[in-house]
């Protein structure tokens, strides 16, 4: 029986998978910025957690693209994309909302729910893929909003923090609820979170 080489998993990746991994890279070195921020309270990290994140958009279209320019897709490099994406526009977009200053337990308990509702919109798309491309090669629809759409919510925040608005200033101020803080602000990805696990059909491109 032959054993396997080492690092033969490694060399077994396609191209698309590495773009794939550069996702997951940008997602990781976003997380890294806002814990920075939060050690140095300079916004600049701030902006460069954010900014990474339209950088791992473009590693996630890239990949999709080259891995059907090559014919390479594998069921692999699918779950490759999930886990990438679940970083890059679940956890990251969490963590920078944590960092602006949604940090009481109310916001805390919105932004578990946007994260959790990601991970269950990835998960239901892998398992109904095939029957979402009534019979071909690709995709013909989205069932409820895809996760990157989370950008959105990024953009809002990098414009807060590139306005200072952040912390105690953050936009839309803080209420409390039953002793607890409460940012409205973070009702967004509450919104967020409802439509990606909704049953709204969105043409793909």
């Amino acid at each position: 029986m032959t054993r396997p080489k080492p690092f033969s998993m490694i060399r077994e990746f396609h191209l698309a998978d590495w773009f794939t991994l550069s996702n997951a890279f940008c997602g990781v070195g976003s997380l890294f910025s806002v814990m920075t921020y939060l050690q140095t309270r300079e916004v600049l990290h701030l902006l460069l957690a954010c900014s990474l994140i339209p950088a791992a958009l473009v590693f996630d279209v890239l990949d999709g693209r080259i891995a059907r320019w090559r014919a390479q897709s594998s069921a692999m490099g699918r779950e490759l994309d999930s886990l990438a994406d679940i970083i890059s526009f679940g956890v990251a977009p969490a963590i920078i909302a944590y960092g602006c200053g949604m940090q009481g337990l109310v916001d805390r308990i919105i932004l578990v729910f946007f994260v959790a509702c990601g991970v269950s919109r990835l998960a239901r798309y892998n398992v109904t893929s095939e029957k979402l491309a009534e019979g071909g090669d690709k995709v013909k629809y989205f069932e409820g909003t895809p996760i990157p759409t989370s950008l959105l919510l990024v953009m809002v925040l990098a414009a807060a923090a590139w306005h200072d608005a952040v912390g105690e200033q953050l936009w839309l101020g803080v209420v409390y609820v039953a002793g607890f803080q409460f940012h409205p602000l973070v009702l967004m990805f509450a919104v967020s979170g409802a439509l990606m696990v909704s049953r709204i059909r969105i043409p793909k491109l």
